[in-house]
């Protein structure tokens, strides 16, 4: 399965010339922790940085900072990490586990921003498959005693 199948489309983002401030809020009206930070590239959303609620607090808060004059880039994470909507499930699990990341943009073959995975999407997903072979081994121990009441009392 591929992870554009199972990412998030909604995707909140920000530009670095916005305030951290503005950023906030925007997390706050959206209800999430990190926004993809993006500048447009022949019409397209390219994502260039994550800004998390981490970075707001450790970035701006703790330093007493006015979050009104700092910008979305001069706190967000630059070094980013993004995967194809096509990548495996697999290898994304591989590469935040590596890198120690919990959410990573996804993006067309083209670069541009379609989604964001986070591992509680994967977890979700994988619990759900879970379930689902544990059921069936259920199901398949209860089919074996029918069966096998059925034979002994012919």
């Amino acid at each position: 399965m591929a992870i554009g199948e199972v990412c998030s489309r909604k995707v909140v983002f920000a530009r670095k010339d916005e305030s951290v401030a503005a950023a906030a809020k925007l997390m706050r009206e959206n209800h999430v922790g990190c926004l993809v930070v993006t500048d447009e590239d022949n019409g397209k959303r390219v994502p260039v940085g994550m800004l998390t609620d981490r970075d707001i607090t450790v970035g701006v808060v703790a330093p007493g900072l006015d979050a009104d004059t700092i910008l979305v880039g001069d706190v967000m994470s630059g070094e980013l990490l993004s995967v194809q909507e096509d990548a495996g499930i697999a290898e994304t699990v591989e590469l935040m586990r590596v890198r120690g990341i919990r959410r990573l943009p996804v993006t067309d073959s083209d670069g541009a921003l379609v989604g964001l995975i986070a591992a509680d999407d994967i977890l979700s997903l994988l619990a759900e498959e879970i379930a689902g072979i544990a059921g069936m081994v259920a199901r398949e121990e209860k089919r074996e005693r029918i069966t096998r009441r059925t034979r002994i009392s012919s």
